[in-house]
């Protein structure tokens, strides 16, 4: 799916309530941010940020934060909220890299949906469900570790699986094919998803715990 360069896509988020510009400055300090203890919910790569937003509105117990490299799909997912007030959403535009910057031991569940797949095994490292970023999320997981991936290239989600396996994840829930499941698995689609359920296109999704 293609992204459109958003015209004044750095002044939409310089306006925005919903963008947090300094993240590091709330590094244990976002359930201040938030106004209460509830449990924060990330999404990386959140793209256009409609997943995050409904479940937002769907879930007012529960904080979300979506992080986004791109300014522009930044600038859409702001675009999307518009007038409309979720006071347990904030946005972040920043590289995933960063996340061990902006927060403390703070996470309770990662969302990597459709992330970049880099097919190509010299490039495996930069996956999210890689042992680098793996080793990054223990670093912000308030207590337990929980990942829910959803994707539809087969090669990132085995890899996904494989890595999580190793880092001793178990499974609560593996489907091959999402939408056609006959558990209905409950799930909010990203813009990327909505288009593939059009196309009939196979979902993968895993649910990955860890407690300690």
């Amino acid at each position: 799916m293609r992204y459109n360069i958003v015209k004044d896509a750095n002044r939409i988020l310089k306006d925005s309530k919903y963008l947090i510009d300094r993240p590091e400055q709330y590094k244990n300090k976002w359930k201040d941010l938030f106004g209460n203890n509830n449990p924060i919910h990330l999404e990386l790569g959140m793209g256009r940020g409609s997943m995050i937003i409904e479940m937002a509105k769907t879930h007012p117990n529960i904080n979300y934060i979506g992080l986004e490299l791109d300014e522009n799909q930044t600038a859409t997912a702001v675009k999307y909220v518009g007038d409309q007030k979720i006071p347990n959403l904030k946005f972040i535009c920043d590289d995933a890299k960063n996340i061990i910057n902006i927060f403390g031991k703070e996470i309770d569940t990662i969302y990597l949906t459709f992330s970049e797949p880099w097919p190509k095994k010299n490039d495996a490292h930069r996956r999210f469900t890689d042992i680098s970023y793996l080793k990054l999320y223990d670093r912000i997981f308030r207590k337990h570790k929980h990942i829910i991936m959803k994707t539809d290239n087969k090669i990132l989600f085995a890899s996904g699986l494989e890595s999580l396996s190793n880092y001793w994840y178990s499974f609560k829930t593996v489907s091959m094919d999402l939408h056609n499941d006959e558990r209905n698995i409950p799930n909010v689609m990203t813009d990327f998803e909505k288009q593939y359920y059009k196309e009939k296109r196979q979902v993968y999704y895993v649910d990955a715990v860890f407690d300690e």
